[in-house]
């Protein structure tokens, strides 16, 4: 049975950045899981450890040696191998010996190429230790480090300086070195706590003797730690906390050692927005925000320090003394702002550029005004509150609020508006214009919001294709793609009844001459579909379903998913497979005709039973589905649908379509051109077999 013990391997460093802490960590983890697996040894389990002066990984059970293997030689071919009188020449006794054994017994491997002398060779595992230090080698060179730095006289690069190197096999230090430090088996605590060396003298060892050094190795209960932290200590305050998960990371990435401090700021500084407030204790301090149980903020936060100070006081008091100037400045800007409306930043929109070719802020401004006009008026809004909403969207930029916080977009014009005593959804409005922000966000609520998000959206999508701008790749400097995928998330969610291509064709008509590409509503049309099947694929939904609606280029994309829905209702019938094949052979049978069909087949030509039949049931389920399809019920339309199986069967067993008879095959044609059409009201089932 081959010998195992743990592998220990921790890379110490300078303080590494707080952003790409858990990245390092996944990607050493999984550098070394290849490394090991190629090298042929075995473990049970790979462990990640990551703080910031340091990136380990221990390996449980890890193989001490590779396992003997045995590979298939390949010798001379055969015409090299014997002479003419077939004795064998020096090159194949050569090879014999090399192998250990004699001409007789090697073996033949034929191959495209010819035949060739082959032996089968045993060899021997290396030892793990032979082994190490090249796949941590390889490991550290495929950690995603953008720029990596030099230290020192040294000539090894990585993201920080490196300080020490434990690399170790049960209680064997594995002998290299490597980014310019010998691997031993010493390792440092907290840098303040305990910065005297930790001697580890086996990897299981390591996770204690780091805690006992004032050093949380693992992430995951270093953030637990610190989450319960902060719940708690808000909990003592009458509050409950902003965990943000986000927050929580970066925090835990920054602390080896966390410790809680509670901290205040002057009441005072409530009166300014308090989004501003969350931002600058999240963002800029990385302080969690405490709120009272009826959800407003309170005037209190948690802080993580990496020390347990003997003077908590002192910590807390640093705190409070650098958040102070923040909170100062936001007031200050925030009283600033309050001097002037925001309609009064409209003219400085004029001289800021949103795109050279589409024209200002304030030219884009005015055009998502009167395109949200258009879908007010489409979804029963309030036109003229749609419209100056519209003109106003930007002007909360020209604050010196958001150029302070540029995060507070949206959020400002929000305030503003309602300092300024402007209507209250027009002043939510501003907020929800920029909704959804990212994948998953809340779309806008209100009538107003939603036409001015929408008209946004379609604004630019229009204007960056229109001016062959298109994304390509991985580029997309105008984030068409969020913004298309925000667009279809509005219209789909809120069920808007707007016709998507109408809509397209306006936002281009506000555009007018600034549009060099005058294909460019099929294009956005195109691009914004393909973003949809991805929308829908998340769902579940498949590919082959939603081409058998998209094919037919819906307009209205609520009226699309009422469509889709029935036709993954229809799947599930047991009539539908044989359906879809069905309206697959119809349109094949129709492509290769190649006479021109009357728009009705004429009963009077029938020859057939079977035709007459397929025909009645026609008239019949287009009678009875014609009210039905009106209402927009496709469930119910679909479902009549599968009761044509059984004379469509019947039809395809006893009637030969293309006979040599002109009339007959051109009217039959026209009977199976009408059944397609009526296959087609709702989708192209064809495409679901």
């Amino acid at each position: 049975m081959m010998k195992t013990q743990d592998l220990l391997f921790e890379l110490g460093t300078g303080e590494l950045p707080s952003a790409t802490l858990k990245r390092l960590s996944q990607s050493l983890s999984e550098a070394f899981a290849d490394g090991l697996a190629g090298a042929g040894l075995a473990y049970t389990e790979i462990r990640s450890f990551v703080t910031p002066r340091r990136l380990a990984i221990i390996a449980d059970n890890c193989a001490t040696r590779q396992p003997d293997r045995e590979i298939r030689r390949r010798g001379p071919a055969i015409q090299a191998a014997f002479d003419d009188s077939g004795n064998p020449t020096r090159a194949a006794t050569g090879f014999a010996r090399s192998c250990d054994t004699t001409v007789e017994q090697l073996g033949y491997e034929q191959t495209d190429k010819g035949e060739w002398l082959s032996c089968n060779v045993r060899q021997a595992g290396k030892p793990a230790a032979e082994l190490l230090p090249a796949i941590a080698a390889r490991a550290l060179q495929r950690l995603p480090i953008p720029k990596r730095m030099r230290w020192g006289d040294t000539s090894a690069r990585f993201i920080r300086p490196v300080h020490w190197l434990v690399f170790m096999q049960g209680k064997d230090t594995i002998r290299c070195k490597l980014m310019g430090v010998r691997a031993g088996r010493q390792s440092c605590g907290h840098r303040f706590h305990h910065p005297q060396a930790i001697t580890i003298d086996k990897p299981s060892e390591y996770v204690g003797r780091l805690e006992a050094g004032r050093v949380i190795a693992d992430f995951t209960a270093r953030r637990r730690r610190i989450d319960e932290q902060v719940r708690t200590a808000a909990a003592s305050l009458g509050g409950q906390a902003d965990r943000d998960a986000a927050l929580l990371d970066e925090v835990t990435a920054l602390v080896e050692w966390p410790v809680p401090v509670t901290a205040g700021f002057e009441e005072r500084y409530l009166q300014v927005p308090h989004e501003i407030l969350i931002h600058t204790m999240k963002k800029n301090q990385k302080y969690f925000p405490i709120f009272k149980q009826d959800g407003s903020l309170m005037n209190k936060f948690i802080a993580i320090a990496n020390i347990d100070s003997r003077n908590p006081d002192v910590i807390r008091s640093g705190n409070e003394r650098v958040i102070r100037p923040r909170l100062a400045d936001a007031g200050f800007f925030w009283e600033q702002d309050g001097r002037q409306r925001l309609e009064d930043h409209l003219e400085a929109t004029k001289s800021v550029v949103f795109q050279q070719k589409l024209g200002s802020l304030y030219d884009k401004s005015r055009r998502v005004s009167g395109l949200a006009a258009g879908i007010a008026a489409a979804i029963g809004a309030d036109i003229p509150l749609a419209q100056r909403a519209g003109l106003l969207s930007r002007c909360d930029l020209m604050t010196a609020t958001v150029g302070e916080f540029p995060d507070m977009q949206g959020i400002m014009g929000r305030h503003q508006a309602r300092r300024d005593h402007e209507p209250e959804e027009l002043a939510q409005a501003m907020d929800e214009f920029y909704m959804p922000r990212f994948s998953g966000d809340r779309l806008p609520a209100t009538a107003t919001g939603i036409a001015i998000s929408l008209a946004e959206k379609m604004d630019t999508l229009l204007g960056i294709f229109g001016i062959g701008m298109k994304p390509t790749g991985d580029k997309d400097p105008f984030a068409l793609r969020r913004a298309a995928l925000g667009a279809l998330r509005i219209l789909r969610e809120h069920q808007l009844n707007i016709d998507l291509h109408h809509l397209l064709q306006q936002a281009a008509e506000q555009l007018g001459d600034r549009l060099a590409d005058h294909n460019v509503v099929d294009e956005v049309y195109d691009f914004m579909i393909n973003r949809l099947k991805s929308l829908y694929a998340e769902d579940g939904i498949t590919a082959e379903a939603f081409a058998s609606v998209a094919v037919r280029r819906p307009g209205n994309i609520a009226d699309l998913d009422k469509r889709l829905q029935a036709v993954i209702g229809f799947q599930q019938l047991p009539e539908a497979e044989a359906l879809a094949a069905a309206d697959k052979r119809i349109g094949n049978i129709l492509k290769k005709a190649d006479e021109r069909l009357p728009p009705q087949p004429d009963p009077r030509l029938f020859r057939q039973e079977e035709e007459t039949a397929l025909n009645n049931q026609i008239d019949a389920i287009g009678a009875a589905v014609a009210p039905i399809l009106s209402q927009g019920d496709y469930k119910a339309v679909l479902k009549r649908l599968a009761a044509l199986r059984r004379p469509v069967d019947a039809f395809f067993d006893a009637v030969m379509v293309m006979v040599e008879d002109r009339a007959t095959r051109t009217n039959r044609l026209a009977l199976l051109a009408r059944l397609q059409r009526l296959f087609s009201q709702v989708a192209d089932i064809s495409r679901l077999t």
